[in-house]
């Protein structure tokens, strides 16, 4: 199926260097994806309704205060916690903001472990890095996590790690994270799970409960832009009675029950951890996203995605001189995620090219994903550092990331394109002399 008449903004013709102008092909939505035309609604709707959100007695306070809780029903019933009493929902300006709050709030002692992945994002990364000892599960050659090595290093630790977090779904190559079987695990050595949900929940249905008690998820975060609602908002969906146990690492306003000379009492979750004014049309664009996504159904939206990703590696394995990685065969655990590199050419230029000269938005560069990046390369520390330091950049992959609205005929644009780009004798490759000249 087409969905693109549900988008906004995304026919909407784009000035190339040659002065012609052409419709946009957006294969970035892995960083940013366009507003669905109901969530531009919702919030040209209710411009004229905004009040004080749970502050003061008004109208239009009451109203937002509403739609601000009822948007959290919606959340927790996206993620199959409609009648649950366990979970509860705390808004965030993004998924980064949301683990950051976790690892501040869930982990209070230095010698608690936290258990991830060499696959993730740094926002699933760097924020548990100061606050506990890190044990990180390596990759195999194809970039894939292996579980065993999970529960392998849940035996060693002899129940010191507290969490296990990892990505639901990687940004770099797309694999889908069994985390159910990653929280059965996580669950019988007494841990909690988290997983980061910034690429996964747009694609694919998320039950947090699972099939039984052993399976649920205790933590999920994710960023509203990822999911067709690019106005700044995101969410921790966590069980009440660990957010309840701790002292909010963001205060003020809002969040607190009652202050005195020499103490405070804390307002009850999910409001200790929502000090200040909060994004009230963030969340209810999120909500309104989250909603209508439901309404298409995950399962076209996953045949819609998968047929198109598919379709792309396919046609891209037979390319000469470009490179794929990740498993280019078995596929089914694998989002519309795709990196690659051409052969000899530097892989910003080539991404510059696509989007001056065919007004294709692709990503290049690391991801946000550096240390992943370098293993799927197969550079070693050494000269992954050597590369920061430097300043050359030379190692880095090409993204293409998909969207519910992509075409066929779209990906036909960028494989002609990337065809006639990896087939031309060309100035687009960075030599690595400048490499060799750092000192240590």
């Amino acid at each position: 199926m087409n969905y693109r008449y549900l988008y906004d903004g995304i026919d909407d013709q784009i000035k190339l260097v040659d002065g012609t102008y052409i419709t946009p092909i957006n294969f970035d939505n892995g960083a940013t994806t366009p507003p669905l035309k109901s969530v531009t609604k919702i919030i040209s709707d209710n411009i004229k309704n905004y009040g004080p959100i749970a502050r003061g007695v008004g109208i239009k306070g009451e109203y937002c205060t509403t739609m601000f809780g009822q948007a959290r029903k919606i959340i927790l019933n996206f993620f199959g916690l409609g009648s649950s009493q366990s979970h509860t929902v705390v808004y965030t300006k993004s998924d980064t903001e949301g683990l950051n709050l976790l690892a501040n709030v869930l982990i209070k002692n230095k010698d608690d472990m936290i258990l991830t992945t060499r696959m993730e994002h740094h926002a699933n990364d760097l924020p548990f890095r100061n606050a506990g000892k890190m044990v990180y599960v390596d990759v195999d050659e194809l970039g894939r996590i292996n579980i065993d090595d999970i529960e392998k290093e849940l035996i060693k630790a002899k129940g010191k790690i507290k969490v296990v977090t990892v990505t639901g779904a990687s940004n770099v190559t797309g694999y889908i994270t069994p985390i159910h079987d990653i929280a059965r695990l996580a669950h019988k050595y007494n841990a909690l799970i988290i997983v980061d949900g910034a690429q996964l929940i747009a694609h694919t249905k998320i039950d947090m409960s699972g099939s039984c008690e052993e399976e649920e998820i205790d933590f999920i975060t994710f960023s509203a832009h990822k999911a067709y609602a690019p106005f700044g908002s995101g969410a921790v969906v966590g069980k009440k009675e660990y957010l309840n146990e701790y002292d909010p690492f963001l205060s003020g306003g809002g969040c607190v029950a009652g202050v005195f000379d020499d103490t405070v009492i804390w307002s009850s979750v999910p409001e200790r951890y929502e000090a200040g004014t909060q994004n009230f049309f963030g969340v209810i664009a999120m909500a309104q996203a989250l909603n209508e996504l439901q309404n298409i159904g995950f399962e076209n939206i996953q045949d819609h995605e998968a047929n198109l990703k598919n379709y792309l590696i396919n046609n891209m394995k037979n390319i000469n001189n470009v490179t794929l990685y990740g498993d280019t065969n078995y596929t089914d655990d694998r989002l519309g995620v795709i990196a690659f590199n051409i052969k000899d050419k530097n892989y910003e230029e080539v991404s510059i090219k696509m989007a001056t000269e065919k007004g294709i938005s692709l990503r290049c560069g690391k991801f946000c994903a550096h240390p992943y990046v370098y293993r799927l390369l197969g550079v070693s520390g050494c000269d992954a550092y050597r590369d920061i330091v430097s300043g050359e950049h030379y190692y880095g992959m090409i993204r293409a990331s998909l969207g519910l609205y992509n075409t066929v005929e779209e990906a036909d644009i960028f494989l002609n394109y990337l065809e006639y780009i990896a087939s031309r004798r060309s100035s687009l490759r960075r030599s690595r002399k400048a490499i060799g000249r750092v000192k240590f």
